[in-house]
This record gives structure tokens, sequence and C-alpha cells, in this order.
């Protein structure tokens, strides 16, 4: 049987989802899993008891695009556009072409696809949902340093898009964009890099563009990973998912380069050729605050960036999930270099994982004088789907 686009975006063409978990649904952490060489056949799962593209090590780029649903869409339509999303994931990531895809020669190369949706605050008031909507799932509160821009922020749906190869990322995206324009406007993207896959050992601390490791105070272990990460609701639709928070954050590297090496390192508290603490010899080596130094004064400075983002809060270990990505715009007319960090922390509840440490490090920190968060927005990230089913069905459907 052909089934024709317009079936499909109405639903008529939909079969009965099936309830069978595929192999996404064993948690995978992100920093601890083995990566084998560049291979553009390789894939990741689209189904499963929870989206990838969070737990999944991270790829080498990555697409977070942020859409406000058109006016009129309804709740029903909501359900609409993620069917079709999800079924056009759910190909795209094994190297399949979308319906209607008209470049699939684009996407062959599924090169470790993702494709990860979440739903903005205001998604759940637009769509009259406002009792479905996760608790804790609220804009941040204003911080001090904040800059924030509105071309940055906010947004009613993510669509996160991460993989090894720029042109199969490309694809992707345009793809999904092409299938949710008929619900939802652009608000805003950001493209990000890592290092490429291959050109490190597996499993190594990426770095930013100040040169610092960057998610050396991960959640390793499954079970801490787990319980970090994965919310088991309320409300009940929500059990299996997570939060993300989307900070965007413009580094000053050009007066950066003015710093000389100690004391690029007694601002974060760590060593730049392989992250240790000031207080260690390894990267994972716990830092001993109390340290002194030969003139009495801490090793580790009182307002250094790891003792702010641990003591200040009373936790001496990872709260959320890093998985951030840099960005690089070049320069401006000026000369002035526009580029940094898209922060990413995923975590069960927001309001008191990454609030407190965020608060904290926006209270004082050296790291401030370099940095300037100038977009900020969080979503709501469903549960997977299962094999057949779609990404937010529960809340939908």
């Amino acid at each position: 049987m052909t089934i024709s686009r317009r079936q499909f975006v109405t639903g008529a063409a939909l079969g009965v989802g099936g309830i069978a978990v595929g192999a996404a649904g064993a948690t995978a952490v992100a920093a601890s899993q083995p990566a084998a060489p560049p291979d553009g056949s390789q894939t990741e799962p689209f189904y499963g008891v929870h989206q990838s593209g969070i737990a999944t090590p991270a790829q080498a780029y990555a697409v977070f695009a942020a859409y406000d649903l058109r006016p009129a869409v309804t709740r029903v339509e909501a359900g609409r556009m993620m069917r079709l999303l999800s079924d056009d994931a759910a190909r795209l990531t094994q190297g399949r072409p979308a319906l209607g895809d008209t470049e699939p020669e684009l996407g062959s190369a599924p090169s470790r696809l993702t494709v990860t949706f979440g739903f903005g605050p205001a998604f759940f008031d637009r769509l009259g949902l406002v009792d479905q909507r996760p608790p804790g799932l609220e804009q941040l509160p204003s911080f001090e340093i904040d800059a924030l821009e509105e071309r940055w922020s906010g947004g009613d749906l993510l669509i996160q898009v991460c993989a090894d190869d720029p042109v199969t990322l490309s694809h992707a995206q345009r793809m999904l964009w092409k299938d949710a324009r008929a619900f939802v406007t652009s608000r805003w993207r950001q493209d990000g890099f890592v290092t490429a896959r291959g050109s490190e050992e597996p499993g190594t601390t990426p770095r930013n563009l100040l040169g610092q490791v960057d998610g050396t105070v991960n959640p390793r272990a499954a079970e801490e990973f787990d319980a970090m990460v994965w919310s088991d609701g309320p409300p009940a639709w929500f059990a299996g998912g997570t939060m993300l928070a989307v900070r965007r954050i413009r580094m000053d590297l050009d007066r950066w380069d003015r710093v000389d090496r100690p004391d690029r390192e007694q601002t974060v508290g760590r060593t730049l050729d392989n992250g240790a603490p000031l207080t260690g010899k390894d990267e994972f080596d716990a830092p001993d605050l109390e340290a002194l130094g030969p003139n009495g004064f801490p090793v580790i400075s009182d307002f250094a960036h790891i003792r702010r983002a641990r003591v200040a809060t009373g936790a001496t270990g990872p709260q959320f999930l890093r998985r951030g990505y840099n960005y690089d715009l070049g320069e401006d007319a000026e000369g002035v270099t526009d580029a940094g960090h898209i922060f990413t922390a995923y975590a069960a509840d927001l309001a008191t994982q990454f609030v407190p440490v965020q608060q904290a490090l926006s209270d004082i920190d050296l790291l401030n004088q370099w940095t300037k968060p100038i977009g900020s927005a969080v979503f709501a990230l469903p549960p997977g789907a299962p094999e057949g089913g779609w990404v937010g069905e529960g809340l939908l459907a």
C-alpha cells in the first residue's frame, strides 16, 4: 500500500504501536562507554525507555533548535506533529530516508545520529495542559551575571540533533524542520561542536574554548546516573524523562588570551594539562578544599570555579549531567571574537539540582570575569517511545 504524506500527517495511515523496548532502554553512561573509531554506518537506537542523545556518548556535532507553536495549533495537531517527527527521527537515525525525503543520499551514513525532543513551559500553557507540566519546569530565575538576549532564549519545542558527521546532521535537521514548519515557527538555533571522534581516546573529557576540560564532574556509575537524570514523575507521563537547561555562554577569548597559565588554573581550580584539581595529580582526583599553600592561603582559591560549584551548595559530587558543546561564530567587524559554550544540564529536577549550583556561581566565581550567559531555556524531555510509538504520546495521545 502506498502512503501519502498527507495521510501520514493526519494520522490516517498510522497503525497501533507495539510495546517492544529497543536497546536504548538500557541506561548508557555517557562518560564511560567505549567507542569505536569513526564509522558512518554506526547507528544509535531511536526507540527505547529513554530518548537517545542524553546518555549517548557525545557526538562531535550538535544542533539545538527551539520553536514556538503556531497560535492555531491544538493538542491533537501537536500530537500529529510529534508522530510525524518521531517517524522521521526513527528512520533517519538508522540511515533510512524519511517519508518524502528528496535528498536521501545525504542521510545514508547515520554516523551515530540522535534526535531528542523537548517541551518548554509555555508548550503546556498553549495546549491547555498546565496540570500535566512537570513540577519545577519553569524558566530559570534571574541571575545577576545574566545578560540574556531574546534571540537565544525560551521556546515551546526543542529538537536536539547530534551526529559525528556535519552533513548527516544538517540533512536530518533540515528534514525535521520541513515537517515541523506547518505547526511551529523558528525561534532560535545553536550549532555546536566538540573534539572529533577518533582524535582522542574514547571517554576523554572534552575541552571548552578556554582550554579547560569541561564535564569532569559527571555521573559515571549507572545507578548514580539513573537517580540524577531520569525522573520517576509526577506526572505519570513524564516517568523516564528528564529536564534540560540550555545556557548560551559567551566567552571573552580576546581578554582571556592575556591571562597567564597560573592565573588561568587558579580561576578554575584545575590544571590545564590534564584537568587535575590543583591539590591532585589526575583529573578525577577529589579536590582537597582544606589544603593550604606555603603562604597559608587555600591552594584552591575561595572563589575558584570548582570550589564555588561544590562548597556553596553543600554538594561534594555531581549534581546533574553536563553534555555541552562549543560554538565559534568568528570575529565581528570590530575584530571581537564571538565564541563560547552551549552549556547543557540534564537533571530529574532542575529546581533542586541545577538552580542552586548556578546561583552559587552567579554570586561569586572568578570565571565570571571572562564568561557571560546570553541565552537561557528549559525543556521537559519526555521518555522514549516503544517501537512503533512516538515521543510525547503519553501526554498528547
